[in-house]
């Protein structure tokens, strides 16, 4: 799972169906880490905007090294600047594809 900026999904997209991991979810997220707050005035009215907007990525991978799904999201999604992302990698205890029933690395 990644949350990264907007503007680089397509670079995110394009990085993992080139370490053949192409099946992925995207959210869109709003949030908050190490990324300044924001002000700005609307009407005359100063304002703060401390969660900034993101996407979540969501990729499950059975046969490609997850090393290989993370450095490609590194790579894709840096920009060197505060507000770049996170990636969390996770355990999947199971996976079932609804249309088959097949579970496991199969269903993946």
């Amino acid at each position: 799972m990644a949350v990264v900026r907007p503007e680089k999904l397509g670079a995110v997209k394009t990085a993992l169906a080139e370490v053949d991991a192409p099946s992925l979810t995207v959210t869109q997220v709003s949030g908050r880490g190490s990324q300044a707050a924001k002000t700005g005035q609307w009407r005359g009215e100063e304002y703060v905007v401390d969660l900034h907007q993101k996407v979540k990525i969501e990729c499950i991978v059975a046969d490609v090294p997850s090393e290989d799904v993370v450095e490609a999201i590194r790579e894709a999604a840096h920009t060197g600047e505060k507000g770049d992302g996170k990636i969390f990698v996770l355990p999947v205890a199971d996976a079932v594809q609804v249309r088959t029933g097949e579970s496991g690395p199969d269903a993946v």
